[in-house]
């Protein structure tokens, strides 16, 4: 089952994908919710749910198959319309399709927040003026120009606080469970989608489930 989501429709694989006899594609919106992914969802059986478009997109459905408690039953495929921090995590080839369709599983991190969302790619948050914290470690007291979020297969985050001068840009790394950030308010980027309301605390964590993707070999 391929979900073509937003103006998927329009890139050069749609087509390709629709002339398969083992895929059925339905189109949606983009970044689609609830009623739109949960019909599918009922209707999925033992079938692979891949989805064709942005990050953005692919942590929308990610986070219907968590709120429908489908994560360890479900696996998941991703073919990115565009540039993808996803599909650099993940490894995918170029094109990705048939990874997509057939490769065979792992099992990668899943990064919630604590405003109900879910993290697969790169979460940023920039400026930061605060505290903050990658399991018991301080990685932020007081400035720093930006700090990065994304899944980790070892211990489930990977965090990169960053710091821009005048002699270039300086960057240290954090490997934990949780981030946890007390801040000016702030307007976390979550897969290259600003969060829409300024937050003072924020926080990413490891999901207790991992994800079952569709990214070794076919």
């Amino acid at each position: 089952m391929v979900l073509a989501c937003g103006d998927a429709a329009g890139h050069g694989a749609f087509q390709s994908l629709t002339e398969r006899d083992d895929v059925t594609v339905r189109e949606v919106g983009a970044r689609p919710g609830r009623d739109e992914v949960d019909p599918v969802l009922a209707d999925l059986g033992d079938r692979r749910l891949v989805i064709f478009g942005t990050d953005a997109d692919l942590a929308s459905v990610v986070l219907r198959l968590l709120r429908k408690d489908l994560l360890g039953t479900v696996t998941v495929g991703y073919i990115p319309t565009g540039e993808s921090a996803v599909a650099s995590l993940w490894d995918l080839p170029d094109g990705a399709i048939e990874v997509a369709l057939r490769g065979d599983v792992d099992a990668v991190p899943l990064v919630r927040d604590d405003a109900g969302g879910v993290l697969v790619g790169v979460g940023r948050i920039a400026p930061v003026r605060g505290v903050a914290y990658c399991d018991d470690t301080t990685v932020v007291r007081g400035r720093v120009s930006a700090v990065e979020v994304s899944p980790d297969p070892a211990q489930g985050l990977l965090v990169r606080v960053i710091h821009r001068g005048l002699i270039g840009k300086r960057v240290r790394e954090y490997k934990g469970r949780a981030f946890q950030l007390g801040s000016l308010p702030v307007h976390p980027v979550k897969d290259g989608e600003s969060h829409p309301r300024p937050m003072t605390k924020w926080t990413w964590y490891r999901h207790t489930e991992d994800l079952r993707v569709a990214r070794g070999v076919v």
